[in-house]
C-alpha cells in the first residue's frame, strides 16, 4: 500500500532527476530555494547518461541556440564545483563531399566567430578519419563523460542541502504536493521533468503536444587507431538533424545527395556521429525511430549499419564491440516542452534530443516564470 506518511516540504519539488530535473533543482538551489527531488530509480538511467555527452552549441538556432549558450557557462563551472572532467576542444565537422563542404562554408558566414573552416590535413591533424575533404570547427561545443557527470551534479546538489528521494515513484502531482510511493512531499512549486514519460503522468497533455519516444541505436566500440580524439565528430549526415544546418541554402543540397546514395541509412535517421570516452573507446551511433511504445527488440541491421559506416569513416575493416544499447528521449513537433496543467506546477521537457546542451539554459527561463 501507498504510505501516507509525510515526507517533508520544500520550495520546489522536482520530479525526475534527469539533466533537465537536476537543471531545475540546480537553478532553484542558485536563488537560495529548498528543493526536493524525487526519482523512480536509485540513479538517474535514462536519455541523460544513454548520450553521447555533447553539448552540440554551434549546431543549435533559435532558442536553442540561446539556451544553449546559457548553459555552456553553467557546464563550466558545475564542472568545477561538482568534480567532473569537461572537454573543451570542440567539434570537428567532416566534409566528405562538395556540398558538404560548401554548406560548412556558408554556416562559417552566417556564424561568424563560431565556426573555423579546416582543410583536408587540418582535419586529418585533428581527427582519425578515411576520405575528409575538408571540415570544420566548433571551438563553443563541450564534452563530458555523461556516464559521470550526470551523477557528479546530483551528489553535488545533496552536498547543497537538496534532498534526493531515490527510488521513489510520483504518484498524484498537484498544487501544494506530490502523492508518492514513500509519502506526501508538501511544495510551493513542482516542476515535472520526467522526459519522455510525460504521457505516464499527463496523457492529455502529451497527446496535445503530439510527444513520441524517440530510439536510438548506439555502441561503445574500441577505438581502432589507438589515438586520443579530444573533440566531437560529426558528418555530413549529423547536417540532417541540426537547425543550423537546415537554415544554409546549401542544405537541400546535401540532403538530396544522401536520400539519393544512401536511402537506407537516411531512412535510419541516421547521425553519424562519435565521441571517445575516458580510456580511449569511442561511442558510435546513432539511429532515430519515433513510436509511442519502444518495442523490446533491437533490430540487428540497425547496428550493423552504425558499425558498417563508423568504420568506413575511421578507414578501418571492422569495429571490436564493446557494449550496445538503447537510447530513448522525448520527441515533438516543437523542441521545448514547458506547460502549466495546475497552478504552480510546470511540466518540462527538451523534445528534440539536446537536453545535454540546453537544459541548464532552459531551466532559468521556467523557473523566472514559475516562481513569478
Amino acid at each position: 500500500m501507498t504510505s501516507c506518511s509525510e515526507l517533508g516540504t520544500a520550495d520546489v519539488v522536482v520530479i525526475g532527476a534527469g539533466i533537465v530535473g537536476l537543471a531545475h533543482a540546480y537553478e532553484a538551489t542558485e536563488r537560495g530555494l529548498s528543493v526536493a527531488v524525487v526519482e523512480r530509480d536509485e540513479r538517474a538511467s535514462g536519455a541523460s547518461v544513454r548520450n553521447f555527452g555533447h553539448g552540440c552549441i554551434t549546431a543549435q538556432d533559435g532558442q536553442a541556440l540561446d539556451y544553449a549558450l546559457a548553459a555552456r557557462d553553467t557546464w563550466l563551472r558545475l564542472a568545477k564545483e561538482a568534480g567532473f572532467h569537461i572537454g573543451e576542444a570542440g567539434t570537428v565537422v567532416v566534409a566528405r563531399a562538395a556540398d558538404e563542404l560548401e554548406l560548412l562554408t556558408e554556416l562559417a558566414e552566417y556564424r561568424d566567430g563560431q565556426v573555423d573552416l579546416l582543410d583536408e590535413r587540418a582535419v586529418l591533424d585533428r581527427v582519425p578519419v578515411a576520405g575528409a575533404i575538408g571540415g570544420a570547427h566548433f571551438p563553443l561545443d563541450i564534452r563530458v563523460d555523461p556516464r559521470e557527470a550526470v551523477h557528479a551534479v546530483a551528489a553535488s546538489l545533496a552536498d547543497r542541502g537538496v534532498t534526493f528521494h531515490w527510488s521513489t515513484t510520483a504518484h498524484t502531482i498537484g498544487t501544494g504536493e506530490v502523492g508518492t510511493s514513500r509519502g506526501v512531499l508538501r511544495a510551493s512549486h513542482v516542476v515535472v521533468a520526467v522526459g519522455h514519460d510525460v504521457d505516464r503522468h499527463f496523457p492529455g497533455l502529451a497527446a496535445q503536444r503530439a510527444v513520441q519516444r524517440c530510439s536510438l541505436h548506439m555502441l561503445r566500440v574500441a577505438e581502432p587507431h589507438g589515438r586520443d580524439v579530444d573533440c566531437a565528430v560529426l558528418t555530413g549526415f549529423s547536417m540532417l538533424r541540426y537547425a543550423a544546418f537546415a537554415a544554409c541554402r546549401s542544405h537541400d543540397a546535401v540532403r538530396s545527395r544522401l536520400e539519393r546514395d544512401h536511402p537506407r541509412l537516411v531512412d535510419a535517421g541516421l547521425n553519424l556521429m562519435f565521441t571517445q570516452l575516458p580510456g580511449g573507446d569511442l561511442t558510435i551511433g546513432d539511429t532515430h525511430a519515433y513510436q509511442a511504445t519502444v518495442p523490446p527488440y533491437r533490430a540487428e541491421h540497425l547496428d550493423e549499419l552504425v558499425l558498417a559506416e563508423t568504420a568506413r569513416l575511421l578507414g578501418v575493416r571492422s569495429l571490436a564491440v564493446r557494449e550496445r544499447w538503447t537510447g530513448v528521449y522525448a520527441s515533438a513537433p516543437d523542441p521545448f516542452l514547458v506547460e502549466t496543467p495546475c497552478d504552480d506546477v510546470r511540466v518540462v521537457a527538451v523534445t528534440s534530443g539536446i537536453g545535454m546542451t540546453t537544459a541548464f539554459g532552459l531551466a532559468p527561463a521556467v523557473l523566472d516564470d514559475l516562481l513569478a
